[in-house]
């Protein structure tokens, strides 16, 4: 984002927000909640539903932005990092206690979704096109690295391990183990977040970047984003409970497996993060699409994980988090293929199409399990 468009707010920046409470307060009106409300009003609200909480969100990730790249950091990245995970969280808990049994499977699949979008997906379509327009691409070996080594641990803790615990059947842990997995996943994540904000930024800041982050600007205009930040959370907060029931439905007709549930709402938590990613990639800029890109599958993990832990133990719910077997070794590929990837600091069109591929290979067996 440029200093232009954070200093000259556009008009969507406002009505967006206020767009997603009204709409909220009209489909609560007519009862559109647990369920689609009979009759043509109900259609029109769930045909207008995902364009509203789209529109939502891309105004709470532009707000934040605004005061993340005021602020600087460290605290710029806990900005955005924080406004993202409120929506995830939400939308992964409003299905998840929609219905008698809810989905205990949400938190799993949409974590594994991230993973594999960010990490096979979003990565190998950003090296691809920065390939494309300059042959090879360069970024911070050391950051790379840390990011992998941080998305190793995590993902074997969250998707691997339940599967092979003793204290509790299939995919899931005891209570005590979940508060533990939960605990050391914000530990790992706060540490690396340290690293990244204090104690070693250079690792993860391009040489031309240094001096990109932060933006002056008035205290007015911080002020007025910071309440539409705000609004639009509570917007998007509000419409996630609504949001379950039109994903679920639309599954359903579609006769797809519930894991599409978790892709479609991994899909919408990256696409605005995505977007910025694939654009720096297009400025040869790769660090900083790695950043956008490996930031978020990180804090997906780091505080998407404890956040859904904390509401089920405190509701009592079930939650599976093991992964089946070919599940797992698709992750295992992916996390080998992205190490060996970002092992040289240099990358080409080759390294981006064999991340689409396993991409496009997840995409069809989440279709045809």
């Amino acid at each position: 984002m440029n200093a232009e468009r954070l200093k000259a707010m556009p008009g969507t920046a406002w009505i967006y927000p206020l767009l997603g409470l009204l709409f909220y307060a009209v489909a609560s009106a007519i009862g559109f909640a647990d369920q689609l409300a009979p009759g043509p009003a109900g259609i029109l609200l769930a045909v207008l539903l995902i364009p509203v909480m789209f529109a939502a969100i891309f105004a709470a990730v532009y707000h934040a932005e605004v005061i993340a790249h005021w602020t600087g950091e460290p605290y710029g990245t806990l900005v955005l990092t924080a406004a993202v995970t409120i929506i995830e969280v939400a939308l992964i808990a409003s299905v998840m206690l929609s219905g008698k049994d809810g989905s205990p499977e949400l938190a799993r699949d949409t974590v594994y979704a991230v993973v594999m979008t960010v990490c096979a997906g979003l990565t190998g379509l950003c090296i691809l096109i920065g390939g494309l327009r300059y042959r090879e691409q360069s970024f911070r070996v050391s950051g790379a690295g840390a990011y992998l080594a941080v998305l190793l641990v995590l993902a074997t803790l969250t998707l691997i391990l339940p599967n092979y615990t003793e204290h509790a059947p299939g995919p899931t842990y005891s209570p005590v183990q979940l508060a533990f997995a939960a605990i050391v996943t914000l530990v790992l994540y706060g540490a690396f977040l340290y690293i990244q904000t204090v104690r070693h930024r250079d690792y993860f800041i391009a040489s031309s970047d240094e001096h990109d982050w932060h933006v002056n600007l008035s205290p007015r205009r911080v002020a007025i984003s910071l309440t539409l930040l705000l609004v639009a959370l509570v917007a998007v907060v509000l419409l996630s409970k609504k949001f379950s029931v039109i994903v679920e439905l639309g599954r359903e007709a579609m006769g797809a497996p519930p894991p599409v549930t978790g892709l479609l709402v991994a899909i919408l938590i990256l696409l605005p993060e995505g977007i910025a990613a694939v654009q720096a990639a297009r400025g040869d800029a790769l660090q900083k699409s790695l950043n956008l890109a490996l930031g978020s599958a990180l804090a997906t993990i780091g505080m998407t994980v404890p956040a859904v832990a904390l509401v089920t133990l405190h509701l009592g719910k079930p939650l599976a988090l093991g992964l089946d077997g070919a599940d797992s070794v698709l992750l295992a590929l992916t996390l080998l293929v992205s190490t060996l990837t970002f092992a040289t600091g240099r990358t080409n069109i080759l390294h981006g199409i064999v991340h689409l591929v396993i991409f496009a290979t997840f995409l069809f067996l989440t279709f045809q399990p």
